[in-house]
């Protein structure tokens, strides 16, 4: 069998919707508010062929550097060869959706200024960087047994019931 190397080879289920989710997509994706600047999620959509961005952008996260009519500018990383080289491509609004990877970061942005305006009133120093998971604090067991008397087990010693 000959081997295909087209521009939509092996997307068999990249390009599909998903169940009860297929036709055209709905009027708030193509009334998106998208600036420049703003971080995107290349997502192709197969109900529309054309500005359709290749199979390698899709799920990619990218910055907006261009707003047109009907389509954005992305900037988006490419691994090729061992180097990543920065592309620039033209997506139609259809294609693209608001990213979320920024969220976290700028939720604690704001947490970490109201906290740091409260620190200025108070003149309480406080450490606003990140800090992993801590094991969890020691603790002593109550006392076993009634009014303090311990019970000491023994294992049961072996015997064969054959």
């Amino acid at each position: 069998m000959p081997h295909s190397f087209g521009t939509r080879a092996r997307t068999r289920h990249m390009f599909s919707k998903k169940f009860r989710h297929h036709g055209l997509p709905t009027l708030s994706q193509y009334l998106m508010h998208v600036k420049v600047g703003d971080y995107v999620d290349i997502f192709a959509d197969p109900a529309i062929h054309k500005g359709m961005p290749h199979k390698h952008y899709h799920g990619r996260t990218g910055i907006v550097f261009n707003v047109t009519k009907s389509s954005v500018g992305v900037r988006v990383n490419k691994f090729v060869n061992g180097r990543i080289i920065e592309k620039r491509i033209h997506v139609r609004i259809e294609h693209v959706r608001q990213s979320k990877c920024q969220k976290e970061i700028l939720a604690r942005k704001i947490t970490n200024e109201a906290a740091k305006d409260e620190a200025r009133k108070t003149g309480v120093k406080i450490n606003l960087k990140r800090t992993p998971k801590l094991p969890k604090a020691a603790y002593f067991l109550e006392k076993p047994g009634e009014a303090g008397v311990l019970t000491t087990i023994q294992p049961l010693p072996f015997s064969d019931l054959v």
